[in-house]
Parts: C-alpha cells; structure tokens; sequence
C-alpha cells in the first residue's frame, strides 16, 4: 500500500494548485457547459484499487496525494495496492471470475475485452469527462467501449518512444534519428560499429517489446487480422518485417532475448545501449538524479518518434491503461466518482506533469497542459494516444485479440526469426496458426 506524510501531501497540493491555475482547456463552449457529475458515494464507502507499479516517482507521489485529496473531500477511504504490468492482468482475471477484489484495476490494453460483462457500464462518467473536456482520442473507444457503451475509463498510455544518446548517434553519422527505415538500420549498425550498440526488448515484456515489435511489423503493412476479423499475419508483408527486424537485431546488445520492461532502463542508465524504445522514465531517473554522472547522461538523452514506414503513417502500438471498475463492488457511485476525481484537470494535470509525461493524455483538451512545451524533449511523447493503434488492429478488440497480446504472440514470432530459431517464413506460419486457433476459440 502506497503511504505518503501529511507534510508531502501539503506541497504536492499546493503544486497542484499552481499547475492548475496556469492551465487553459480547448474545446470550446459546449464542451465546458458540462461541468458536474451528479453522482454522489455511498454512505460509508470505502474502495480498494490496484494499479501498476510507478516506473517514476512523480507518478506515485502525486497519485497518492491526489488519493488523500478525494478522501479528506468525501470521507471515503481509498486503498491503493501495486503490482508488476505482468501480474496485474492474472489478478484482474481472477477478480473477474471469483466475483470478488479490488473495486478498481487499472489494466493494460484490452484486458477488459476478455469480460466485459463483469465491468460496470461507466458510460455517463465517459460522456461527461469527455464533453467536459475536449473529447476522447478515437482508440479510446476502442480500449474501452463494448457494444456502445463505456466499460472502462482511459487513464491513458506509457507512451513508447526512441530513447537516444545524442552524442552518440552524431558519432554514428546522424544528427537525429532518421525518418525512414533504411537510415534507421543504418544508423543501428553504424552504432554497433562504434561499440555504442542499441538493444530492444525480445522477452516477455508488456510494454516495450510489444511497442517496437508491433511499430516493426504495422510499419511495413502487415497485421494480426483484416477489418473482418480474418487472421491474416502470414503475408509478404510481415515476412518483410521479420527480414527488417532480424537486420536490426543483429546490431542489438547480447541479451534482449530475456529483457523484462526494466531491463533497457538499467542497460541504458549504466551506459551499456545508446538507442532504446521506451517510456519516459529513463529520462526521468537521470533528470531527477542527485549523481553528477547522471545529470550529465540526462543533458545527452533525446527522443524521437519511430520512423515511419511505406504507409506513410505513424504505427505506434503504446500501452494502453484502461480503469475498469467491476459490478461486484459495493460502492459503484464511489468507485465512479473516485475516477471523475483523478481524471480531472485539477488532479490530472499536476500529476501528469510530476511524473512529466510517462501517461501521456486520452483527451484532446489535455494536450495544452503546459508542461509539455516547457521542455521540448517530452514532446515525443505528448501524442502518444491521439497516434496510436490498438494492438487488435485492423479487426475488433475482444476475447481474442486480448489473448493474443497476454500470449505475447507477436513477440514470440519476432524473437523466432530474428534469432534464427525457425526459419523467418516458419515463425510467420506459427504465429499465423495460433493466433487462428484463438479467434476461432
């Protein structure tokens, strides 16, 4: 259970106050009409949410505050328990089976998808916070919508973005990451070269190996399933992106066959990959650093977007955070109004800026948050959700598109062929099969 003292929830406050009042909203008038939920807690509520463990410190700080915030407010006691990305989703599972469990968890991607009918219909709080404030991004109703109406609320996403020493991509002939994908393997080999080598994660890892390896495979046309929900993954399209990817693996450090998300956050921050993909946090652990060394690292960290492929549109694939909360819960109207609480802007903003962009915005107004200009290396990160696809792309999320990430099914088929442990056309027609059998299961 997450603790904060009294003194630290005063000067998170009184932050929270001056980020707020500095903050102006789009939308425009009929957005802003909107301005109150009428639904008020349980007499005598009390909520237990489970959510994911911080990756910045900011993120649980302010979190926490925002927590004793609506607490004091109400008088409804809210417990926040933490768990790994890849426990949270077992135990969610579980709640959703035995009946019984957090009021709230926040998931990852469309975890929901696998039962929404044990989900609280949330449709009025989503309207609400969406006409109040700008509107939500469109693959916010994908995540979080079954059959029209709302069984989550977004909180958002860790957006994935290139993580690069500066220095060393100059060394390598760049002044930036290129845009195209043949620059960008270029310069992956010019930094192995160097001994300054790149490294993505290939292991089971929620967030980052699925980011790049989805980017990888979208980028040169290739999907899980058509619009009709057709498993059509062994295409010439993907067998180009596994080609692709296996040349850029060549250039990889030793060891991303087993990398976890922490994993490319320590070999980065002790110098042993110049190029990753990843949230914002690795920027964060060297900004935030009392280490002289680390505050120099911070100064040659830049970001960029991921090059973009022959659709000649981004492909991002970010993780995606769904609040979902389950009909069991004894206190629905304080487990809906605790999420209005954190979702708006007064909490929002000034917890979105302490942990300065790792959950990047699921509502159009929120991009005026002024933080993200106040330093232009978050800017990579501040259209995550507006960009990007959902990971059932180009079919409908459910059941199976949901088993399929928790299978890390694209991932597995993208460390097959670049380690060479099948052939490149055998890991396609693996992967192809499988996931037939999950979405005729």
């Amino acid at each position: 259970m997450t603790e904060i003292t009294r003194r630290d929830a005063i000067k998170l406050g009184a932050a929270a106050a001056l980020t707020a009042g500095a903050s102006g909203l789009a939308g425009g008038p009929a957005a802003q009409a909107q301005t109150a939920f009428a639904l008020k807690p349980e007499a005598g509520a009390s909520l237990k949410v489970l959510r994911w463990k911080r990756f910045v410190q900011g993120d649980e700080d302010v979190w926490t505050a925002n927590t004793k915030k609506y607490s004091d407010a109400t008088g409804v006691a809210v417990r926040v328990d933490s768990e790994n990305w890849e426990d949270v989703r077992p135990k969610a599972a579980v709640a959703a089976n035995v009946g019984s469990g957090p009021d709230i968890i926040i998931t990852t991607n469309d975890d929901a998808q696998k039962f929404p009918n044990k989900l609280l219909d949330v449709s009025d709080l989503a309207d609400y916070l969406g006409g109040k404030y700008g509107g939500w991004y469109d693959v916010c109703n994908r995540y979080s919508k079954r059959d029209g109406k709302w069984i989550g609320i977004p909180m958002g996403c860790a957006g994935n973005a290139l993580v690069y020493r500066k220095s060393h991509v100059q060394k390598a002939g760049f002044e930036e990451i290129p845009k195209d994908l043949a620059g960008y393997l270029k310069l992956c080999q010019n930094l192995k070269k160097n001994g300054t080598p790149a490294g993505f994660a290939l292991g089971h890892a929620t967030g980052d190996g699925n980011c790049w390896t989805h980017w990888c495979l979208w980028s040169h046309g290739g999907k899980m399933v058509n619009e009709k929900n057709q498993v059509v993954l062994n295409s010439p399209e993907t067998i180009e992106a596994l080609e692709y990817a296996k040349q850029l693996y060549a250039t990889y450090i030793d060891g991303t066959l087993s990398w976890l998300d922490p994993s490319n956050n320590k070999a980065f921050l002790t110098g042993e990959i110049s190029l990753t993909a990843n949230g914002i946090s690795v920027y964060y652990a060297a900004k935030t650093s009392t280490d002289p060394a680390m505050k120099a690292l911070a100064d040659d960290i830049y970001h960029s977007n991921f090059p973009v492929g022959p659709s000649g549109v981004p492909t991002e694939q970010n993780l995606f955070f769904n609040m979902i909360i389950f009909k069991y819960s004894k206190y629905p109207n304080a487990a809906k109004d605790y999420l209005r609480f954190m979702m708006e802007k007064e909490q929002y903003f000034p917890w979105q800026t302490a942990s300065i962009g790792y959950t990047a915005h699921p509502l159009a107004a929120y991009s005026e948050n002024p933080f993200w200009t106040q330093d232009p290396k978050s800017l990579p990160y501040r259209d995550a959700v507006k960009v990007m696809r959902d990971n059932g792309y180009s079919g409908t999320l459910g059941a199976a598109s949901a088993q399929c990430m928790a299978d890390f099914l694209i991932v597995d088929m993208f460390a097959k062929a670049c380690t060479g442990n099948v052939s490149i056309k055998d890991a396609a027609m693996q992967a192809h099969e499988q996931a037939k059998r999950i979405y005729k299961a």
